[in-house]
């Protein structure tokens, strides 16, 4: 009998890929994109340049790596009541604009963006992943440009304090972006 090969992939390699990523986003968020290099992100993570280069010959496939690595990032589990949810779902956003730099990353990411038609999609999909919570509970009380405006709304308002205004949203801020949003779909109808 021929064994199986195990398809699995190696827990070192996992587990170095993982902290090759991790650095290279730290990286993004505290020095920009510029600071994004081979042998520099090889000295943070701690492995050899030759390591890095073997996992991504290039700047491009780190770049898009490091971004799809976020794909990850930690919802809200929807419960069924419509405001609760939505007020947690932020939170959770803003829990992890905090733990991640979100903020930060997704500026890098939206220059990158501009001039690369990869990264432009690799925008696309985390906007997409980032939203899809937001617009599935909206989703069951609006639909069509109303939806797109509300889930704008929501989204937009965490990663706009975020970003120009010190810091993402407190609690009653959330809450009540929640309630002018939901009074004005329930206006709408």
């Amino acid at each position: 009998m021929t064994a199986v090969p195990d398809s699995s992939p190696d827990a070192r390699v996992v587990r170095t890929r993982n902290d090759i990523l991790a650095a290279a986003l730290k990286i993004l968020a505290d020095e920009g994109q510029e600071a994004l290099t081979h042998p520099h992100l090889a000295r943070v993570a701690g492995y050899s340049r030759a390591t890095v280069y073997k996992h991504w010959p290039t700047r491009a496939d780190l770049l898009q790596d490091a971004f799809h690595w976020l794909h990850d990032m930690p919802h809200h589990t929807p419960t069924g009541d419509l405001r609760e949810d939505l007020v947690a779902e932020l939170t959770m956003f803003r829990t992890v604009i905090r733990t991640y730099r979100v903020d930060r990353l997704l500026a890098v990411l939206a220059d990158l963006a501009v001039s690369s038609a990869q990264m432009a999609h690799v925008r696309d999909q985390m906007v997409a992943d980032g939203e899809a919570v937001v617009r599935s509970l909206l989703g069951t009380v609006t639909h069509g440009p109303a939806l797109d405006a509300a889930a704008l709304m929501l989204t937009g308002f965490v990663i706009n304090a975020a970003m120009l205004h010190g810091g993402p949203p407190d609690d009653e801020l959330i809450a009540a972006a929640v309630d002018l949003t939901l009074a004005g779909i329930r206006a709408e109808d």
